[in-house]
């Protein structure tokens, strides 16, 4: 792995990114997770603890376990002793009885991600439940009414980042219809040494604490070369008066995270075995707190056949990028006798999670250098304005940008949306897009024109077609908002703590329309029930449970209000739910 790529950014990444490498398997209570669905699989650091837990009645202990991923001693949240928790592999159509015991001082809870489920057996403290106190058992019981892969998590303040997660596994209660000879979970994590309330603290007190990838000295050199001095600078002044950076990608990075495939750092590698010429499944969930990741594997291409869990229309790519809380299966057919890397590099680009594909244990194959550092457009600020063709500061309306004193231009060339009144004089907003795109053809920054096929939404059908067939009967925006520097989070400009419920009718069909007034993506969580993505043409695209929301973007999806309670509506970015960007929504 070269490292000479980071010689232009701030002092110290190159160093991160090398003890990031080097640091190896951590756990001290051991993970393996489970290959072949009963088939040997060969993965280093394995436990004697069943990491795949069968069947329709399911033990689970929560309690402190010690973990090494760094080289210095830290505990974790961790299930059954083990992180990743076990897989829970269940059966559609069954009845799973789940008792959960609290060993920890604190509460804790489970949430069945992707689950249709009473709202009661959700698992989120203060909407369904009141939580599991310390000492006490919980007991989730419900009817199983889907199958493919989802997983589970603390919804308890940060304990997602320490460790509380796990892989579902769900056979149909018929034939699969995805065949293969090889069947593997590939779980995606970040990992922090540092507590979680300490990162939550730096944020609140400086947005980019992380971020060591801020434009530099040299950048500006570039973009003199590339663009023209007039226009770097024209481009670096808008940037500066906006008080914002166009390296804004995530929150947290590898300045304090460890990336982890199956429980297992870089150096670790985890390894899953094949025969050459077996279809392989790989089914990917991003169980990470704050992190992005794009994934490839050199040699392979991927034929995604599932998205959260349903079945679509195969679609062959050579990389897709899998958003925080998003799950991907795909078939890969490897037929020579070799080593594949699993790639997963982060959205910053200065880590990865890594595995390998192999015919015998101890193979690996080379490690690709990170993609160069992503640097956000005008498309990420503006939109359709940008896609139009205005690709600079003279593009920009003054009334986008709260706090601006720059001319306007007229924007009747693409519809305009409908701001809510909370938006306006809110120090909690530093952004607007008056004119948002609408295009699912986009695979995001960091992926655009890279030279290889990259998955989109636009990519993505439904297997079967929409479950709602019915006329929409009400429709519902919401724009997603923050104030970076101030580190908060909502929509519409409110806070969780300011913001009432969103009301659902039970049995009406809804149309909820999301704006994201941010230069970030967010990936956006509705509880108890499926989020049907639609085209721009308002067509059914795919059916999910996680739907991620491009900077400057508006999306579309349908729902059926068929599930009575209190349900959680969030970004599943742990630090941006925390900061506020979370809704309560009542079916009633």
């Amino acid at each position: 792995m070269s490292l000479n790529r980071f010689s232009g950014f701030a002092p110290g990444i190159e160093n991160v990114a090398r003890r990031r490498f080097v640091q190896g398997v951590a756990l001290g209570s051991g993970v393996a997770i489970f290959g072949g669905f009963g088939k040997p699989a060969w993965a280093l650091g394995g436990s004697e603890r069943p990491s795949v837990l069968s069947g329709t009645d399911f033990a689970l202990e929560i309690a402190e376990a010690p973990v090494r991923f760094t080289g210095a001693a830290r505990m974790a949240t961790a299930v059954n002793g083990l992180l990743p928790g076990p897989t829970l592999r269940w059966r559609e159509g069954d009845t799973v009885t789940l008792r959960v015991t609290n060993r920890l001082r604190v509460p804790t809870s489970i949430h069945w991600h992707g689950i249709v489920l009473p709202a009661a057996m959700d698992g989120v403290p203060g909407f369904s439940f009141t939580g599991i106190a310390p000492g006490e058992t919980f007991t989730y019981r419900f009817p199983v009414r889907q199958s493919g892969t989802y997983w589970y998590h603390s919804h308890s303040r940060f304990q997602e980042q320490t460790g509380l997660y796990g892989a579902l596994v769900i056979d149909p209660a018929g034939r699969d219809s995805i065949r293969a000879e090889r069947d593997y979970v590939v779980m995606l994590n970040d990992w922090s040494d540092e507590n979680p309330e300490a990162i939550y603290a730096h944020l609140k007190k400086m947005g980019d604490y992380y971020n060591y990838t801020e434009p530099t000295a040299r950048d500006f050199l570039a973009d003199v070369s590339r663009v023209g001095l007039a226009q770097a600078l024209a481009s670096r002044t808008m940037w500066n008066r906006m008080r914002m950076s166009p390296r804004d990608l995530v929150d947290v990075t590898a300045a304090t995270y460890t990336y982890l495939m199956n429980g297992h750092a870089p150096a670790g590698n985890w390894t899953g075995l094949f025969r050459p010429g077996e279809r392989v499944r790989l089914r990917f969930i991003n169980g990470s707190s704050n992190s992005f990741f794009d994934v490839r594997i050199p040699g392979l291409k991927l034929r995604v056949v599932a998205a959260d869990g349903q079945n679509v229309e195969p679609v062959e790519v050579d990389e897709f990028r899998i958003a925080t809380a998003e799950v991907y299966d795909v078939i890969v057919e490897p037929r020579e006798d070799r080593a594949y890397t699993i790639f997963a590099q982060s959205l910053s680009r200065d880590g990865y999670a890594r595995g390998t594909l192999a015919t015998r244990a101890g193979m690996q194959a080379s490690i690709p250098p990170l993609d160069p550092v992503p640097t956000l457009t005008m498309i990420d600020m503006m939109g359709a304005m940008a896609q139009g063709g205005m690709h600079d500061m003279r593009g920009m309306n003054h009334g986008s940008m709260p706090g601006m004193d720059m001319p306007g231009m007229a924007m009747d060339a693409v519809p305009a949306v409908r701001h809510a009144r909370s938006e306006y004089d809110n120090p909690n907003v530093d952004m607007r897009v008056d004119s948002p795109r609408t295009n699912l053809d986009d695979p995001g920054v960091g992926l655009r024109d890279n030279g290889r096929r990259v998955l989109t939404y636009a990519d993505l059908h439904t297997l079967g077609g929409s479950l709602y067939p019915q006329p929409v009967t009400r429709e519902i925006e919401l724009h997603l908002t923050g104030n970076m520097q101030r580190f908060v989070w909502g929509f519409d400009g409110l806070k969780f703590s300011q913001a009432e419920p969103v009301h659902f009718r039970h049995g009406e069909h809804l149309r909820l329309t999301l704006v994201n007034d941010t230069m970030m993506t967010h990936p956006i969580h509705l509880h108890g029930m499926w989020s049907e993505l639609e085209s721009p043409e308002q067509k059914f695209q795919v059916r999910k449970h996680t739907i991620s929301v491009q900077p400057a973007q508006r999306v579309t999806y349908r729902v059926m209000a068929d599930a009575l309670g209190r349900w959680a509506y969030h970004c599943h970015l742990l630090y941006h739910m925390e900061a506020g960007m979370m809704r309560e929504v009542v079916v009633s």
